[in-house]
């Protein structure tokens, strides 16, 4: 692991555990074949929507993308709970905490728009060819020299009217605790002139849903349908406007300022960390865990 890649220091031993009265077998069983089975539709009708976009407009794109991301989330058992009303800028930064897969489609359902990913996603199976159908910008984030190209990249999709949705975190956090916002993708918006809208992602309970540490992407997903009540809340925060912050580093921190008083006032003070390296993450290898899967962006 690159030594400036940031990391956590939540485990899924320590973090991911199971609260509550969990679903029986059963019906996880049926909620992962449901919710696998929306995902699945996703990646087929893809080329559909993006036919749709080019012949009706974006709009209908955005209908539709909001609908399948509420439906995965619908089936693999999870309810949404939304605070606050988007500003209705389609040219925008969105960015967010990151605790599990989970945060994709739930900003997705509210904030539809085009991801930035590790170019590694592209060669996954199944969400691969869903990103790159979608419009995801890929980071080639063990190439430092790569990164001003990414940032152009970002900067003249929004010019042209897209919505970017960034996990400035770098890595995955359980939500009990906050990393540091990373300002490279910060540097696209100012390029761009556009609105930075920060967006709070918290669960409850909130160990089944994250997806942090070497943690599996299978043992995830069943932790996921089976939690009983599992409840994922997404916060639409003040934007801040272009202007409002003369650098990228100055713009990082007032998004992260805002994302940490809100979770302030729902739970008391958030502790940040610079995202350092940890000893206590990526102690094994797995085929798709938690630290391989984070939507890192690097400073």
């Amino acid at each position: 692991m690159s030594v400036w890649l940031p990391s956590a220091p939540c485990t899924p031993q320590g973090c991911a555990t199971r609260s509550g009265a969990p679903a029986g077998r059963i019906a996880a069983t049926a909620r992962l074949l449901a919710g696998t089975s929306v995902v699945v539709a996703g990646v087929l009708l893809a080329p559909v929507v993006a036919l749709s976009a080019v012949l009706l407009g974006p709009g209908i794109r955005d209908r539709l993308t909001r609908r399948w991301a509420r439906a995965v989330l619908r089936s693999f058992g999870v309810r949404v709970r939304i605070v606050g009303s988007p500003q209705h800028r389609r040219a925008s930064l969105v960015v967010a905490n990151h605790i599990s897969w989970l945060d994709i489609p739930l900003v997705a359902a509210v904030l539809p728009g085009r991801m930035v990913a590790k170019s590694e996603v592209r060669r996954w199976p199944v969400l691969g060819p869903l990103a790159a159908r979608g419009g995801t910008v890929f980071l080639e984030r063990d190439r430092l020299r790569a990164l001003p190209a990414t940032v152009a990249s970002m900067a003249a999709a929004m010019r042209a009217g897209s919505r970017l949705i960034v996990f400035p975190e770098g890595s995955t956090w359980c939500g009990r605790d906050q990393g540091r916002f990373r300002p490279a993708a910060f540097q696209a918006a100012l390029d761009a002139g556009v609105a930075v809208q920060p967006v709070r992602i918290g669960y409850t309970p909130t160990g089944p849903a994250a997806f942090v540490g070497d943690d599996p992407l299978g043992a995830s997903l069943w932790r996921v349908v089976a939690a009983g009540g599992l409840t994922a809340e997404i916060r639409l925060l003040e934007p801040i406007l272009p202007g409002a912050c003369a650098d990228r580093r100055s713009l990082a921190r007032a998004a992260q300022s805002r994302v940490a008083r809100s979770r302030t006032d729902q739970r008391g003070p958030a502790r940040l960390s610079a995202n350092l390296p940890s000893s206590s993450v990526h102690q094994r290898v797995s085929s798709m865990s938690a630290s391989a899967s984070s939507l890192r962006t690097p400073s």
